[in-house]
């Protein structure tokens, strides 16, 4: 066992999901030399994330980013499954599926039927809390929250979240994982929303409701970038997360606090109907056509 890792040296990672934000995990974890199984029953949503792992791999090695020993077979390391019951080889499990309540808890529940006894499962949510897909188990004990940002390859920190009843061994493989992916682990209580979500989606939502007074979204982003420094306003972090995310999110917020101020503003609606989902579809609050 490497200690720093917190994980056999040749320990599986698997991943559920191969959105933008699972590929993303995917990637990081190739990188840092983990064998890695991605769930995605979508075959065309698999060869997109095939296509886009290989072009990242090549680019991180063309930018010397990484050690190039690792990044050289990262893409050979991955292994692309169709469903959850071929993960009986993973010592660890991220869970990236939409942020959907009732899929999220059946997804956890068929891992804990189909994972070896020693495997940890987190959580990717943005808001559900981790006792409630914990309870979804038979061992709530081994599962928690990794709340990875967007895009998962370029960002330096990751809200990891301990479940009431998380074991301390468990959190520790998390808090290992992330740093051998070269990332600072925060470690965060449960409850819905964790932290930055809870503070970042009623500034998205609000910011987004300015909108109905004639404000334009360059205006809004401006003030947080100028006036306090953010690197992004928060409808440009809106568009870069996916306003389909984002409204999902605030719905699992609302329905978990009860709290009516967690709303989807019409603005954010709007565009969601549309479909215009950010950057990934070229045109959110802003345009990137």
């Amino acid at each position: 066992m490497n200690a720093h890792e917190g994980l056999p040296a040749d320990g599986v990672v698997a991943v559920i999901g191969a959105g933008t934000m699972g590929a993303g995990i995917a990637q990081c974890l190739a990188q840092a030399g983990y064998r890695v199984e991605v769930v995605e029953p979508d075959a065309d949503a698999t060869e997109r994330a095939r296509r886009g792992l290989g072009e990242a791999m090549r680019l991180a090695l063309l930018l010397g980013r990484g050690d190039r020993r690792t990044a050289a077979g990262a893409a050979e390391r991955v292994r692309w499954v169709r469903r959850v019951d071929e993960l009986s080889a993973a010592d660890f499990v991220i869970e990236c599926a939409p942020e959907r309540i009732a899929l999220k808890e059946k997804l956890f529940g068929e891992l804990d039927r189909h994972c070896s006894a020693r495997a940890v499962f987190a959580s990717c949510t943005s808001a559900i809390p981790i006792a409630r897909l914990a309870a979804a188990t038979e061992r709530p004990e081994r599962v928690l929250g990794l709340h990875f940002m967007n895009p998962a390859p370029l960002t330096s920190a990751v809200e990891v979240v301990r479940g009431t009843q998380t074991a301390a061994d468990s959190l520790a493989r998390a808090v290992g994982l992330v740093a051998a992916l070269g990332k600072q682990a925060i470690v965060v209580g449960d409850r819905p929303g964790f932290v930055l979500n809870r503070v970042l989606m009623l500034c998205i939502a609000e910011a987004a409701a300015t909108l109905d007074t004639g404000t334009d979204a360059a205006t809004v982003d401006a003030l947080f970038e100028e006036c306090l420094g953010h690197r992004m306003g928060p409808l440009r972090t809106a568009d870069l997360i996916g306003l389909d995310n984002v409204a999902d999110t605030l719905e699992v917020l609302r329905h978990e606090t009860g709290e009516a101020h967690y709303r989807v503003p019409p603005a954010l609606a709007a565009l969601v109907d549309a479909g215009h989902f950010g950057r990934k579809t070229g045109r959110g609050f802003h345009d990137y056509q």
